[in-house]
């Protein structure tokens, strides 16, 4: 087969299994009121399915782009999604709790949308990309932090159980919050899937911090910009010019990156747009909507599954995020720590999940405390992969 056709191939793999996936949601939503493993067994069957053509988009596109597919944030976030999936079958097994794949289905669908948003052209890997080490270290991240994510998922049922969504306070406030910052991941879903169908694009010429010139190409309405831009387009000679457009409503430093924080705002204008639609429909805070689907759950598993999960996924990051991560960087710049802003956030994931550890083990939190600490734990994983990524300029910046 052709690179062209095997890249085709993945695509439309990826495109059922997502499919699927949005199937697999029904009846594994019917599975945790009834007490017949019918709808559970149909329910995991379609993921199974599922997952198993998102195997076939790994090695289809591995094929044809002739390294592994996690070298962008389209790849990464795309595998990232499937190992996701890939935790919810491994605990499904252990446990037989098919409310797991009812939330982290939809959480995986969002970060497959999510990437479906970035690029998908196949470049040339970079000299600091050609090393095997980069697909040692990417995989092993992505499934631990997938893994580490099983347990946010078990913590929001777990709090959604046992807590009293009636109630006003700090804790309905916070768990409320977390479920609007998904809705976030939606308005990101919307914004850039709207402005790609009617083919928005604006380009905008900057010195970046080496002092060299670069582009930014926005498939969203310039509303950051970098410092002294200005608005580009191709001539006939095939050379930038400048216009007379104005470039965004606010310049920000080099230091960020002004294109992908455009991209954060579009995402929490829309997102919040649509969270308060969802409230005014309904009349009712997403956790009030959600609570009525852990009735027959058992909070005390629930519990032990996100530690079960941070037992697996801690040691596993530590080899990918950190130990790995080192030798890759040693390969690629000649150093094992630089203090970059990607390696720092490691760093502190990795320091944060030893604290919870340490207190699980020592301290003998357990119940909501861990709970609530799980959550926090996945914000650092997703701040790393999603804000650091985009946002902070660094040596990761082309990911």
């Amino acid at each position: 087969m052709t690179t062209e056709s095997l890249i085709d191939l993945s695509s439309t793999a990826m495109y059922i299994s997502f499919l699927l996936y949005l199937i697999a949601i029904v009846p594994l939503g019917l599975a945790v009121s009834s007490e017949k493993m019918l709808f559970s067994t149909i329910g995991i069957t379609i993921t199974w399915i599922g997952f198993i053509l998102q195997i076939i988009y790994i090695v289809t596109r591995w094929n044809a782009i002739g390294h592994a597919p996690v070298s962008n944030m389209y790849e990464f976030m795309t595998f990232f999604g499937i190992m996701l999936v890939a935790g919810f079958l491994i605990m499904y097994y252990i446990y037989h709790q098919s409310v797991i794949g009812l939330f982290a289905l939809p959480i995986s669908l969002l970060i497959l949308g999510y990437a479906n948003a970035f690029s998908k052209e196949v470049k040339p890997l970079i000299p600091a990309l050609q090393s095997e080490w980069l697909t040692i270290h990417v995989i092993t991240v992505a499934f631990s932090s997938a893994v580490l994510s099983i347990s946010f998922v078990t913590s929001v049922i777990y709090l959604l159980k046992v807590i009293n969504t009636e109630e006003k306070n700090k804790r309905t406030f916070f768990l409320e919050l977390v479920l609007y910052l998904l809705v976030v991941v939606c308005g990101f879903i919307g914004a850039s899937t709207t402005f790609t169908i009617t083919g928005y694009e604006k380009e905008l010429q900057f010195l970046n911090q080496d002092k060299k010139l670069e582009i930014y190409k926005y498939k969203l309405p310039a509303i950051t910009a970098p410092v002294k831009s200005v608005v580009v387009e191709v001539n006939s000679d095939n050379q930038y010019t400048e216009t007379n457009q104005k470039n965004g409503y606010l310049e920000v430093s080099s230091f960020l990156n002004a294109m992908k924080l455009n991209t954060l705002i579009w995402s929490f204008l829309v997102g919040t747009v649509l969270y308060l639609l969802i409230r005014l429909i309904t009349r009712r805070k997403i956790i009030t909507l959600l609570k009525p689907l852990t009735n027959r759950v058992n909070a005390t598993t629930m519990d032990e599954i996100s530690y079960r999960s941070i037992v697996i996924g801690f040691p596993l990051f530590t080899l990918g995020g950190l130990i790995f991560a080192m030798i890759w960087a040693q390969y690629a710049w000649s150093r094992f720590w630089g203090w970059d802003p990607k390696e720092v956030w490691a760093l502190i994931t990795f320091l944060f999940y030893a604290a919870f550890l340490h207190l699980r083990l020592s301290k003998g939190w357990e119940g909501e405390k861990t709970a609530w600490l799980s959550i926090i734990g996945f914000g650092t994983i997703i701040f790393n992969q999603v804000f650091v990524n985009l946002v902070i300029a660094g040596l990761h910046s082309y990911a």
